[in-house]
């Protein structure tokens, strides 16, 4: 299609919808493919010359332009475009779903919405910021040549009157005005911002938009709207030691955005070559249009900081999960075999509730019910169970990392990992060395009480051919350390949650609860509460996970299930006692076996390799230190491999290096 063949379909007397879609056709004549940026601008400059050559082709453009503005407002899309129509995260999201899902429509006076037809990919702000300083003079020239500065300007004027107001709106806001600093709240930045663009809007009025004295009220308004920002970053400091709100970052991150876009307005407004700052102005808007569709970004940009307040938290009950000393080591010992044979009662119970017969649902959560129940105790007498610890150990290695380029920060963090190593090793030796010999002793006293054992022997034939290598195991494996990473996560947000609202306050000190508890034992209850909240919620979570997951998964036919190295174990070893010493024969056995050596390792890689992410995304590890970090990890292979199996008797001091392969090499020449 030629650009006179276009111009001839113009017609201003169309339709509204004929019209917009006029307009959608010749873009999307701009963009061609949408690979050759100077094509682009090419077909732009053809398409204004051939306007400006034809008389006849000017005047129908001059008219299809008249209807064209007076039918929609400019406004709302310079002020509102890109910004969520109500400050509230969930409402947002709520708003792009419906965005992807629903096509939109030509028929419409809403530029903002019809600016997303218009221009909808990101090859549209390439050959927008392409454009030289003489083809947007001459578009200029023959596009806007009828058009009226005065009423850009006070186009312009209202939308940063809009934008102005929604950053007031912002910083009055109770949410966020109670958690800004004290001296922000005092210096009142917010309260001064209204006078200021009233005396930008006078002196535009009376002096024009380019003059001194507008220029000096711009600048004291960019002061003001700088003291805004800064005042409203405080809020962050409040959230950093009184949890995260992912509807407070939502909020500050839309008024940081409003801020960039009124700097931006500003600079149209004033600048001496306008044609230019509204070029940038425009592909800002499609930049922005863009970013306001993805669901993905918007769940980044406003849960990074209580991902990153997550992986705090974990990190700091994490570090009680990772030895550094041959003492530590054997206390890790005794605190997993402890965890294993409670799991061993719970291997018990687990079989014992397959005689009520329960439907899917109500069996998943009885048996959600009985793991919740037993990791539970087995934080509460000090215990641990294997599994649980990469989940929170991961964020407490990278916490190693926050400072990486201070002297000595890589090589503690590989001590890390060969700590933690360790302790996992510790930990599963630790929890099946004793949930076996705890399962046969409760199978042997069952059978000489009962005359059974703890399951008969077609269960036991089942149970070894389900969880046998050559199944789906290895991969319910996998699945497991998934739910293990999503339990550490609920226990973070849960957390996170309990201390924004101040929980432990609440029960310490209201009426209600000193009522029934009286003062001094709800003083206990809250500082359990606020110890232990973390705790019980992983916990919990993660019984009703292994338990229920099964249930739903097969109602849906998904066929999913979990394997845990240690109830697995504890499971193998009642159905080889069901069967007796010939089950030693068996090749379903050995299978079953082999299956739970590589259980273990697979339930702690996922949650790690999850959890590890979420820290380093948390911490901004760069690509260049994780490159690092893996080097100096092999080298502590290649040098010192038992580090990572047996504790040192004497650890070494941070600032001496643990051993020659980890000192800091000179470089060449």
């Amino acid at each position: 299609m030629t650009p006179q063949t276009l111009l001839e379909t113009l017609d201003a007397e169309a339709p509204l919808a004929q019209r917009h879609l006029w307009l959608m056709d010749t873009l999307r004549w701009v963009r061609g493919d949408a690979s050759d940026v100077i094509g682009a601008v090419a077909r732009l400059r053809a398409l204004v010359d051939a306007l400006d050559a034809d008389p006849a082709l000017r005047q129908r453009w001059r008219a299809w332009w008249r209807v064209f503005h007076e039918t929609v407002d400019i406004t709302p899309l310079l002020a509102d475009h890109g910004f969520a129509p109500r400050t509230a995260f969930l409402s947002e999201f709520g708003h792009r779903v419906r965005r992807k899902l629903l096509p939109g429509t030509p028929e419409t006076t809403d530029l903002a919405e019809l600016f997303n037809l218009l221009l909808p990919t990101p090859f549209d702000v390439q050959w927008i910021k392409a454009l030289d300083s003489a083809t947007l003079q001459r578009m200029q020239d023959v596009l806007l040549e009828s058009y009226d500065s005065a009423r850009w300007t006070a186009e312009l004027m209202d939308a940063l009157t809009y934008c102005v107001s929604q950053v007031s709106a912002t910083g009055f806001a109770s949410e966020v005005r109670v958690r800004m600093s004290p001296q922000a709240q005092r210096e009142r930045a917010f309260h001064a911002l209204p006078a200021t663009l009233e005396a930008l809007r006078q002196a535009v009025r009376q002096h024009g938009p380019r003059s001194a004295e507008a220029v000096q009220a711009a600048e004291e308004l960019n002061r003001q709207l700088d003291a805004c920002r800064h005042a409203a970053y405080t809020v962050y400091a409040h959230l950093e030691d009184h949890g995260v709100s992912v509807g407070i970052v939502f909020r500050l991150r839309q008024l940081r955005e409003r801020i960039v876009r009124i700097k931006v307005l500003l600079d149209c407004l004033q600048s001496d070559k306008p044609g230019r700052a509204t070029a940038a102005l425009l592909a800002d808007l499609v930049q922005v249009g863009l970013d306001s569709r993805s669901i993905r970004a918007l769940i980044a940009a406003s849960s990074h900081l209580t991902a990153a307040k997550v992986a705090e938290r974990s990190a700091e009950s994490g570090e009680h999960y990772i030895t550094r000393n041959r003492a530590e080591y054997r206390d890790m010992l005794g605190k997993a075999a402890g965890g294993g044979a409670v799991l061993g009662f719970t291997t018990w119970i687990k079989f014992s509730l397959y005689g009520l017969t329960l439907s899917a649902f109500w069996a998943g959560f009885a048996a959600g019910l009985n793991y919740a129940a037993s990791f539970v105790l087995i934080m509460l007498l000090h215990f641990t169970v294997a599994t649980k610890q990469p989940a929170v150990t991961a964020p407490a290695m990278v916490a190693k990392l926050r400072d990486i380029k201070a002297t000595g920060a890589v090589r503690r963090f590989v001590d890390e990992v060969a700590n933690l190593f360790r302790s996992q090793v510790a930990a599963i030796l630790g929890n099946i060395g004793l949930v076996i010999p705890v399962v046969l002793l409760i199978s042997a006293l069952l059978h000489f009480s009962t005359g059974t054992a703890m399951i008969d022997a077609d269960k036991a034939e089942h149970t070894l051919h389900g969880l046998g290598i050559l199944g789906p195991t290895l991969f319910f494996a996998a699945f497991t350390g998934v739910l293990l990473f999503a339990s550490s996560i609920v226990a973070g947000w849960v957390e996170n949650w309990f201390v924004l609202h101040k929980l432990d306050s609440a029960m310490a000190h209201n009426p209600r609860f000193t009522r029934v508890l009286g003062r001094e034992r709800a003083g206990r209850w809250a500082g359990f509460m606020r110890r232990n909240i973390s705790g019980l919620t992983a916990n919990i979570s993660l019984g009703f996970m292994l338990g229920l997951t099964p249930a739903f998964a097969q109602f849906f036919g998904l066929g999913l299930d979990v394997r845990h190295v240690t109830l697995s174990a504890g499971q193998i070893t009642a159905a080889g006692f069901a069967l007796g010493l010939d089950v030693l024969t068996e090749p379903a056995f050995w299978s079953a076996v082999a299956a739970v050596v590589l259980v273990g390792p697979i339930n702690l890689t996922v949650s790690f390799y999850l959890a590890f992410q979420l820290a380093l995304r948390s911490q901004n590890v760069s690509q260049v230190n994780r490159a690092l970090i893996r080097a100096a990890l092999w080298r502590r292979l290649r040098v010192a491999p038992m580090s990572f199996l047996v504790p040192p008797a004497n650890p070494p001091e941070d600032d001496e290096p643990a051993d020659p392969a980890d000192a800091p090499r000179q470089p060449h020449g």
